[in-house]
């Protein structure tokens, strides 16, 4: 009998402990709540404004170190520390190696609570997302994530491209803003326009007028100095070359994020661009060029110093490039108009998807901070952290005017340790060089295509634009496996016979031997995995 009351009597205390130490939980004052892994989580978190949280908080991300110094000691970064109360010790890892030690880190486990600018891919997501490594994002960014938020419900398409084929978002993506033309269109073609007064010549406006004012540039010494030094059209490689003239025969209707595949405006169907009759009539407009010496020699050999040493001298006629003033520091260029083709096609079709890069920024099962990371993060999607991201901190990398427009101080564009201006921005921010996560707004964004004069050249193109953007389309695991096998043959395969047919190497009589080779390759397969992901991306629309 004593035993059983002595059972009984344990049981109340304990009941009553219970009672007591819930008590206490329910009336500590620190406003629990529920994170999203449904643990307490404490006051110390705010919803909205700054600091993010009361009491510091450390997190170690990896990013790249390239241009700019290491960014545990930048101006931009112990800033946002100072908004914050958050520490992000910054890992950096040199980009020649960063893709092989990112992977090593997720596949071995020795990972750090978020990845930064290391330019995750699509198969990456997938598989480390699959996994549980990296964790699903969508309802993070629904509560704690405005500013992207808004930039998705705007802009569906981008929501589409950044959603997996499982229905999550892993990372945070790099954004163009739609309606930034000049960074959307980003190389572009420019005019001498010293040469066409020189020449007497009108700005050409059709592919024939383009060609015969290459030739009177390359013949007829219009710069002046008796010497035949003039050079045609310049470029490195034939990408932007191909990605801007198949616009005039109707091909590259969805944009640059897809240089393979767009739609036939005939047939309603995905159409594979390099086999394409029109494709072949580019191929043949640019070896024309090319053979009359009005295309740069050393196209495809040709180094970025060697181009810009040519171009400071103004020996271009025409150019393919972001901005002959940042890339040259020549003003005498002007943004070509689309030039019509030879069926009357007129479509600027080197234009950019706003997505940019999707696996930008990803956040590891081992962060105990998902929420504060994110909130973090998202300050960046924002004008206010647009433009400390680009611009750095107001009265000393950059001054406000009366208009609310913004500019570079003299620390940069004048640097007094004899920084160059590229050096200075490098000095103080991070966005040169890196696959960063945030939107790039023309207010706020400085770089080449932020000038005057590229504005100016990308408005003479603004209604040729193709009027559907394709974001990039995603694989699922195994599709990607066959895209990273069949499809790199099938696409390297390409690249080396038009380089041939550009230059010669290769006669145009053995086109329809070349299409049959595409079609041996598996062409087939490509195009059914490619129908796959279109349809994946349709029903996401739904």
């Amino acid at each position: 009998m004593k035993l059983k009351k002595y059972s009984i009597f344990a049981v109340v205390l304990l009941l009553i402990f219970s009672i007591l130490s819930a008590c206490s939980s329910e009336s500590t004052g620190k406003g629990e709540e529920k994170g999203e892994d449904g643990e307490a989580k404490t006051a110390n978190f705010n919803e909205e404004g700054f600091p993010i949280v009361n009491d510091k908080i450390k997190l170690t991300f990896v990013a790249p170190s390239d241009a700019a110094p290491d960014w545990n000691d930048i101006l931009v970064y112990n800033k946002y520390e100072e908004m914050t109360n958050m520490d992000i010790e910054w890992e950096m890892i040199s980009k020649d190696g960063l893709k092989e030690k990112t992977n090593l880190m997720l596949a071995g486990g020795d990972y750090p609570d978020a990845f930064h600018s290391v330019g995750l891919s699509t198969q990456d997501l997938i598989t480390y997302g699959g996994q549980g490594v990296l964790i699903p994002l969508n309802d993070l960014i629904d509560k704690y994530a405005p500013n992207l938020k808004k930039i998705l419900d705007e802009n569906p398409d981008i929501k589409r491209g950044i959603t997996m084929p499982d229905g999550n978002i892993y990372s945070f993506p790099r954004i163009f803003d739609p309606e930034f033309t000049s960074v959307m269109a980003g190389w572009k073609l420019w005019i001498n326009e010293d040469f066409l007064k020189a020449l007497d010549m009108e700005e050409p406006t059709t592919l024939d007028e383009f060609y015969e004012y290459l030739k009177a540039a390359k013949n007829d010494d219009p710069n002046g100095n008796g010497k035949a030094d003039e050079i045609g059209l310049s470029a490195s490689g034939d990408s932007n070359i191909i990605n801007l003239f198949k616009g005039s025969f109707g091909l590259g209707n969805r944009g640059t994020a897809h240089p393979y595949v767009d739609m036939d405006p005939e047939k309603d169907e995905l159409r594979f661009i390099p086999i394409d009759d029109g494709y072949k009539e580019t191929l043949q407009y640019l070896n024309k060029l090319y053979s009359e010496g009005l295309i740069i020699e050393d196209l495809y050999t040709v180094k970025s110093e060697q181009t810009n040493a040519r171009g400071t001298d103004g020996l271009f006629a025409a150019t393919l490039t972001t901005s002959p003033e940042s890339g040259y520091g020549r003003e005498e260029y002007i943004g070509a108009q689309t030039l019509e083709g030879p069926h009357g096609d007129k479509l600027y079709s080197n234009y950019r998807a706003p997505l940019v890069h999707t696996g930008a920024f990803a956040i590891t099962d081992k962060n105990q901070y998902p929420e504060e990371t994110v909130r973090w993060l998202d300050y960046f999607y924002g004008d206010e952290g647009s433009k400390l991201y680009f611009m750095g901190v107001e009265g000393e990398t950059y001054v406000e005017n009366e208009d609310g427009s913004v500019e570079y101080s003299d620390l940069i564009n004048n640097n007094p340790d004899g920084l160059s201006y590229v050096e200075a921005i490098s000095k103080y921010m991070t966005w040169r060089g890196v696959t960063y996560p945030g939107i790039v707004k023309e207010e706020y964004f400085k770089g080449s295509e932020g000038l005057e004069s590229s504005k100016a050249a990308a408005e003479k193109f603004v209604n040729d634009r193709p009027e559907e953007i394709w974001p990039p389309f995603n694989y699922t695991n195994e599709e990607s496996e066959i895209m990273s096998s069949v499809g790199t043959d099938i696409e390297d395969y390409v690249t080396e016979s038009q380089a041939k047919f550009i230059t010669g190497k290769t006669s145009f009589d053995e086109w329809d031997k070349y299409v049959e080779t595409v079609k041996k390759v598996g062409l087939d397969q490509y195009m059914e995995i490619y129908q796959n992901a279109y349809d994946r991306y349709l029903e996401q629309a739904q």
